[in-house]
């Protein structure tokens, strides 16, 4: 067993705890502070990533760790786990079920593996770099489709593309079979699954997309910037999600124009 598979193991109970801890608050009383970028913040956030952090040193005492609410934590430079505890803290507030928490395994740089769990929903998926990716434990793959036209896409944080990109957000109004907007890591789940074909994100940071991209290429799938260069911690966050290699070249330039 590698390294990676042993740390893949304890995903299960790091997912329940996360999922306990944010089921405890959601559609309760919440503390909702706002951040310099005005992005939103609860009680919720912060007991989750506690609760996260304090497993993490206890079963791996020696990792550093990543998270959106408390930052950097020192450890070893080239294992780090990034935690984003509720991953559509907007969605969270507003009592819609499709907020997710998210949570990587970076070695050397590189996601070896990632987990999005949804707590309403009990779905958790998991995906390990050149092995597998599952749903509850059974295998997924990505969608055999390969041509834009006849794909399934959906267009993350479409107001603010629009408002950054009006260009791209025009072109990708044109694009794809059926085209679905939305916000926050499910789609990239869905299509992990096999169910969505393509998704374009945009404005992400490393905790919102180092998760995903592990399980969406564990699954088959291929997810990069804009430019169809690999995910980093350094990355800008407009991400490209898509189910194969043509799909995802038609779905980059359909975005580069």
């Amino acid at each position: 067993m590698t390294a990676t598979q042993a740390i893949s193991d304890h995903a299960e109970n790091i997912c329940n705890l996360a999922s306990k801890t944010a089921m405890h608050y959601f559609r309760g009383a919440l503390g909702v502070e706002f951040k310099a970028d005005e992005s939103p913040v609860t009680q919720a956030d912060k007991a989750v990533e506690t609760e996260i952090r304090r497993y993490i040193k206890q079963h791996f005492p020696d990792h550093g760790i990543l998270g959106e609410e408390h930052g950097r934590e020192d450890g070893k430079d080239d294992r780090l786990w990034v935690i984003d505890p509720i991953d559509g803290t907007r969605s969270f507030l507003s009592g819609h079920p499709l907020f997710g928490f998210l949570l990587a395994h970076i070695v050397d740089g590189t996601p070896e593996f990632g987990a999005i769990c949804m707590p309403v929903l009990n779905e958790t998926f998991l995906g390990l770099k050149g092995i597998r990716a599952t749903l509850n434990g059974q295998p997924i793959r990505t969608s055999p489709k390969r041509a834009l036209a006849d794909a399934i896409l959906y267009i993350n944080e479409g107001e603010k593309i629009y408002r950054d990109h009006p260009l791209v957000f025009d072109r990708l109004l044109q694009a794809g079979q059926t085209r679905r907007f939305a916000y926050d890591c499910y789609p990239h789940a869905l299509l992990a699954a096999g169910h969505v074909d393509a998704v374009v994100d945009y404005d992400l940071q490393p905790y919102d997309f180092l998760a995903v991209s592990a399980v969406v290429e564990a699954a088959g799938g291929i997810m990069t910037d804009w430019q169809g260069q690999p995910l980093t911690l350094n990355s800008n966050g407009a991400v490209v999600s898509a189910a194969n290699p043509e799909l995802h070249a038609e779905t980059l330039k359909t975005v580069s124009g």
